[in-house]
């Protein structure tokens, strides 16, 4: 059996009872980074041993995992944080394994954009989620000139580095929307901050943009 397992966000208590059993059961935990999961699994006493599978080395260990799958062995498949395969290669062991007729079972728990989505005081009844922005301007602003017309809450992730040159491409594109940024989900200093575009980007320049952030926008109630 594979198992898709939530991991905290954050904060170590945010993880069911359902999953710290499922990763002291398994054979195998598969983990995108094992030096942070190991952050993970020594708080809870969990000593299954751990495996990396991450984006560059997802074929060669991905077919190493599905030959322990077959032979029987039950794996557990997490990520750093949140829910895999979502903005993570784990979705490719998950296809492999489909393909290959293994069972599936999910251990669902948190993920960043459902936290950050319910936190912004956006509507949340519709929403798109379209995970990273490109790395390079010309295809980032390529991407938000395709969402112009959007009506639905947009959901994006963003690295801190990227952060000031997303939201400049945005206030351009989008003609300076008013945007929900959240970072440190859950953590010690977490924060949910709205403005616009351009008043984010002048913060964030004065103040280093430090852990991962949530972007959401809603064009229609703007347009509307």
């Amino acid at each position: 059996m594979l198992y898709i397992v939530s991991t905290p966000i954050g904060n170590l208590k945010d993880i069911t009872f359902r999953a710290v059993e499922t990763l002291k059961n398994v054979d195998l935990i598969a983990a995108e980074d094992t030096r942070h999961t190991q952050i993970l699994t020594r708080h809870y006493q969990i000593d299954t041993p751990l495996t990396s599978y991450f984006e560059h080395n997802q074929f060669s260990k991905g077919e190493y995992l599905l030959k322990l799958l077959k032979d029987g062995k039950d794996i557990a498949l997490v990520t750093d944080a949140g829910t895999p395969g979502i903005s993570d290669p784990g979705y490719q062991l998950i296809q492999l394994a489909k393909e290959n007729d293994i069972p599936i079972t999910v251990v669902p728990g948190p993920t960043a954009l459902i936290a950050a989505l319910t936190a912004s005081g956006l509507p949340c009844h519709n929403f798109i989620f379209e995970g990273f922005l490109p790395v390079k301007s010309a295809a980032r602003r390529k991407k938000l000139e395709s969402l112009k017309e959007e009506k639905r809450t947009i959901v994006f992730y963003e690295s801190p580095h990227r952060l000031l040159k997303a939201l400049k491409d945005i206030e351009e594109v989008w003609g300076d929307p008013v945007i929900v940024c959240a970072r440190e989900l859950t953590k010690k200093f977490e924060e949910v901050k709205k403005d616009s575009a351009q008043k984010l980007r002048e913060h964030f320049t004065k103040v280093e943009p430090k852990g991962e952030f949530v972007l959401l926008v809603h064009l229609g109630a703007r347009n509307s």
